[in-house]
């Protein structure tokens, strides 16, 4: 039966491979229509919006069926806890690590010297700073869900893992009691990674709709006029990639990053097309479960990850401010910067998939701390699309690299697998998303076998 199977499994591979073929393509049409015909572009935003909300539609259902998974199959909560602070104390680290160079960048470019602050400009910045502006409080009673139903359907990754993680632990107390339920959300589990695979064919639609729209509103005007921030976030985004990520990822797990990124290749296309990091992160949960990193791993990490580890809006909350600073005549002093950027990092929290949060994010801690500068954000807002993709990319590649490096640490990983999945020996399966072969589905539970 499995031979049979080959040749069928061989076809669903090649199906998706002109999949992410159409993808490309339609970037590229995107960028084109969104040249020639700018306000016809302008309306097709609905479709990539369209397509960015069937991808968030599955998110919370995913993690809770991962994070349930990881935590209640595990033998003690200690490994839960052991494997969420090391991931805490390492997403602080390289948060850091990013303020730093952006610091170092942004003070040597100085990109925003010679610009003008026009009141149009000012009032741009003014709204985006009424969107962003929220306190730690908020953020941190913002956690709670209404009710324990609600966090499915919140639209609050953080408020999923909190009730994922509290069930998780309560099955794993019940123990043998509590596996029956544990199948019924291995099931579903499957199912929604069906439903994610199905949702996958409108991606050449949605690529297509979101590049028209954000090259028909821009142009190139905006890009010419900023294009040494631009050209300074990028490489920074980059270095702090290929450099530091790199270079840890090679001395803790000897892996090189650029086998690590070739295999996520279709999630950074995925990200590249719709300007959102969230619409690679149920593909990023399977990937690293098939790559070979422990479900618990995989389950603690990535929806973390999604919340606090914020490199790429690291860098650019450090390098926009320091823009506006120096476009408004008023450079903020090192000791300014730091205070100012890191409760940017604190605020940002739980923003890191939705486009344009960075925006509001850089508006509002500008409002709390240096109000007179909120009108320099307006500056920004023509090119903020095209630097919500670096920081997307760069968000998505530390959370990747984060799960391998803390399934390392934990010995929450299967080497063996890992290299060969890297090597292209065991492709991801695209049609299902899951481990399990389509002729091997899993035993039901029966309630009251020993």
């Amino acid at each position: 039966m499995s031979t049979a199977s080959t040749p069928q499994r061989s076809a669903t591979r090649t199906r998706t491979h002109w999949l992410y073929v159409a993808v490309l393509l339609a970037v590229g049409l995107g960028i084109l229509v969104g040249l020639v015909f700018p306000d016809f572009a302008v309306e097709l935003k609905p479709l990539g919006d369209a397509f960015v909300g069937l991808i968030k539609m599955m998110i919370q259902p995913i993690i809770f069926c991962t994070i349930v998974l990881g935590v209640g199959s595990v033998a003690s909560a200690a490994r839960v806890g052991k494997v969420g602070l090391l991931a805490i104390g390492y997403f602080l680290v390289m948060s850091t690590f990013a303020l730093t160079i952006g610091l170092v960048v942004g003070n040597l470019l100085h990109p925003g010297e010679g610009l003008n602050l026009t009141d149009e400009v000012a009032s741009a910045g003014a709204a985006q700073a009424e969107e962003g502006h929220a306190s730690t409080t908020d953020f941190l009673l913002g956690i709670i869900p209404d009710s324990l139903f609600s966090s499915l359907t919140s639209g609050d990754v953080l408020q999923t893992l909190l009730v994922a993680l509290l069930i998780g632990f309560a099955l794993q107390q019940m123990g043998s009691a509590g596996r029956p339920i544990l199948t019924v959300v291995e099931y579903a589990q499957k199912l929604v990674f069906r439903v994610l695979a199905m949702i996958m064919w409108a991606a050449p639609v949605g690529a297509f709709g979101a590049m028209a729209a954000v090259v028909g509103q821009t142009g190139f005007d905006a890009l010419k006029s900023l294009a040494v921030l631009m050209a300074g976030f990028y490489v920074t985004c980059l270095l702090f990639v290929f450099v530091v990520l790199g270079t840890v990822l090679r001395v803790v797990a000897g892996i090189n990053i650029f086998s690590l990124f070739r295999y996520l290749a279709r999630e950074f296309l995925l990200i590249l097309a719709t300007s959102s990091s969230e619409s690679a992160l149920p593909r990023l949960i399977a990937k690293m479960e098939h790559a070979g990193v422990e479900r618990t791993t995989v389950g603690i990490v990535v929806p973390t990850g999604y919340s606090f580890n914020l490199d790429g809006t690291a860098i650019y909350l450090t390098m926009a401010t320091l823009f506006i600073a120096d476009a408004m005549g008023d450079p903020l002093s090192i000791g300014e910067q730091i205070g100012l950027l890191v409760f940017m990092i604190i605020a940002s929290k739980g923003a890191a998939g939705v486009t344009g949060a960075g925006l509001a994010t850089l508006a509002g801690g500008l409002q709390s701390h240096r109000p007179d500068l909120v009108g320099g954000v307006g500056l920004i807002v023509g090119i903020d699309r095209f630097m919500s993709e670096a920081r997307a990319l760069t968000n998505f590649a530390g959370n990747s690299v984060a799960t391998v490096l803390i399934g390392t640490w934990t010995d929450g990983i299967d080497r063996d697998r890992l290299d060969r999945v890297l090597a292209g020996e065991l492709p991801f399966d695209e049609r299902t998303m899951v481990d399990d072969a389509p002729e091997r589905e899993p035993e039901p539970a029966v309630v009251g076998r020993s």
